[in-house]
């Protein structure tokens, strides 16, 4: 068993999903996850925005962030989003141990602002994942430097031509 599975099945289980949906949405998560990527959380979600969509199920990893809905009439699968969780930007959330719930917000790579409602069943479980999140986005903090992929119109420091300048001579 990789450790994709030994950290995935465990997750889910302590979300509370039952085997139907995680047997369903296993591989969509198996083509977007790699075999040695750890599972850091799996919880059913919901969109704010967009509360009669469907149900979708978030998962996150090290490494990437996988969200997959289900549609409501038919009960087919898609792909929400897929991303490494470098190319996402500005990541906020808020929890809110009084409505039971956590906001989570990113910018993906192609601008799109997505954000995600996760509930939870006590006001323990909110802080539980405020400590995950944390530890997910918070402790892996990159410069910004490093997120930069390309600047318009800007050559880079080694391309700039030398400008000559003549000695003044007294």
């Amino acid at each position: 068993m990789d450790v994709f599975s030994r950290t995935f099945l465990p997750a889910a289980s302590e979300a509370g999903l039952a085997v139907q949906t995680v047997t369903r949405h296993m591989p969509v998560f198996r083509r977007c996850v790699g075999s040695g990527d750890a599972t850091i959380l799996v919880t059913r979600c919901a969109r704010p925005e967009r509360p009669m969509a469907g149900e979708y199920l978030l998962l996150l990893t090290h490494r990437r962030l996988v969200v997959t809905q289900q549609t409501r009439v038919l009960h087919r699968l898609r792909l929400h989003l897929n991303t490494d969780l470098r190319e996402l930007s500005n990541v906020t959330w808020s929890p809110d141990p009084r409505l039971h719930s956590v906001e989570l917000a990113a910018t993906a790579i192609d601008g799109i602002r997505e954000r995600f409602l996760i509930r939870t069943r006590h006001p323990k479980q909110v802080w539980q994942l405020d400590a995950l999140l944390n530890h997910a986005f918070r402790t892996r903090l990159r410069t910004p430097r490093e997120r930069l992929v390309a600047t318009i119109g800007e050559a880079p420091p080694v391309a700039r031509p030398a400008t000559f300048r003549p000695a003044v001579v007294r």
